[in-house]
């Protein structure tokens, strides 16, 4: 959902359902082929009144007690936490792990500290988007990434296949899924009081951006911090067994303050600006179409060397021919397909998502329209179920970021 109603949810989940991934040990438990996948939280999540959805091959929660409303404000008040145990995280080992992973990917891998990350996009040969990550590059032999749910087969095949042509070239690279581990996603102002409170390492000096292993709850760790809600918060990635008692131990400390959210408060918080994956971008759209050329480091700018180089790096010098704005607009929450028209009538774009914001108190939405009409300011209207409604394309994100930076 993005804020409109459940029948929008409905229609998103519908929309980024995939075909159940193969299981592994720890992970999830065991299905018959078919069956959704559960995380090792599910019956944590029905235990504490989780109203569970198929979503991308898994069993996840859409929301708790609290209205998705609620939960969301909670998150930008106070904080959440969210089981996103269905993402898979991988490692790439070996002294070529860094050339390889950017013969995949737009980012300065190279660049990058260690003990640091950044966003970045697998891309195509005809420079359209195949999955966003987060990846982090935790030394020069090593990179820890995390990939979408719904895009997990594809990603690993494509990640497979040409791991095996640059060994055969004699790279030396190789990998691990972390099948092994859970994820666990903690958003909001008191992230970081309660979970300081859980680990001896002094989290101040972990900012924006950065990744180290540290104990937490008496489990040892991998925690980045990064906030996808557009607040300061974390990602932890903790062995299995011990999630369960590092999710209690986190709500506990939390006095009942931060509360567990599901997927209807992730998807408002997520439209708050930030491009997710199926819904705002896909194969046909390219990083530059997307608003993230910034993702594209200068020296891969000038160096190229990933998939679609020549079509994204020429879109960057003559400008793309569509380009992803956001919107604020009156009548009914805009959703997925809509047509965007100018101020005169004439069709120039379609929305990717859109929803009511309990922050902003308005009607916010993504869309890709063409290129000179996407200014902020222009004004547009927006087609649902055959009527007009008047639109304006704003700047994003369209909440302010809270992340914790120097």
């Amino acid at each position: 959902m993005r804020g409109g109603g459940l029948w929008q949810l409905g229609q998103s989940l519908t929309r980024r359902l995939s075909q159940s991934h193969n299981h592994r040990k720890h992970r999830c438990f065991a299905a018959a082929a078919g069956e959704l996948k559960k995380t090792v939280l599910h019956d944590f999540h029905s235990e504490n009144g989780g109203k569970m959805v198929p979503f991308a091959g898994w069993s996840m929660p859409l929301q708790y007690k609290d209205s998705i409303i609620d939960s969301t404000l909670n998150c930008r008040e106070n904080g959440s936490l969210f089981d996103v145990s269905h993402m898979c995280g991988l490692s790439l080992m070996g002294k070529d792990c860094v050339p390889f992973l950017e013969s995949l990917v737009i980012a300065d891998v190279a660049g990058l500290k260690p003990g640091t990350g950044s966003l970045t996009v697998f891309t195509n040969e005809q420079g359209g988007s195949i999955d966003d990550s987060v990846i982090t590059k935790v030394t020069d032999d090593l990179i820890y990434l995390v990939v979408n749910a719904g895009c997990r087969d594809k990603d690993l095949a494509h990640i497979g296949s040409r791991m095996e042509g640059f060994k055969a070239k004699g790279g030396d690279v190789s990998w691990h899924i972390h099948d092994e581990r859970s994820l666990l996603a903690l958003q909001g102002p008191l992230a970081a009081p309660v979970l300081q409170l859980l680990t001896k390492d002094d989290l101040s000096k972990l900012y924006f951006g950065e990744f180290r292993k540290l104990d937490i709850n008496g489990s040892h760790c991998f925690l980045t911090r990064t906030g996808y809600t557009g607040e300061d918060g974390f990602e932890i990635s903790v062995p299995s067994e011990n999630a369960v008692d590092l999710a209690k131990a986190i709500l506990e400390k939390s006095e009942g303050k931060v509360k567990l959210a599901g997927l209807g408060a992730r998807d408002i918080l997520l439209l708050a600006g930030l491009c997710l994956y199926g819904n705002d971008m896909d194969e046909h759209v390219s990083p530059v179409e997307a608003g993230l050329t910034w993702a594209i480091g200068k020296r891969r700018r000038a160096e190229g060397g990933f998939p679609g180089a020549n079509i994204i790096l020429k879109q960057i010098e003559d400008g793309p021919k569509i380009r992803r704005v956001g919107f604020f607009s009156s009548g009914p929450p805009p959703r997925s397909h809509s047509e965007i028209q100018s101020s005169s009538g004439e069709k120039i774009g379609e929305v990717t998502s859109g929803g009511f914001s309990p922050c902003l108190k308005k009607n916010i939405a993504m869309g890709y329209v063409k290129s000179g009409c996407h200014k902020p300011g222009s004004e547009a209207k927006i087609i649902i179920r055959g009527k007009s409604y008047d639109g304006v394309i704003t700047k994003m994100p369209f909440v302010p970021t809270k992340y914790y930076k120097p």
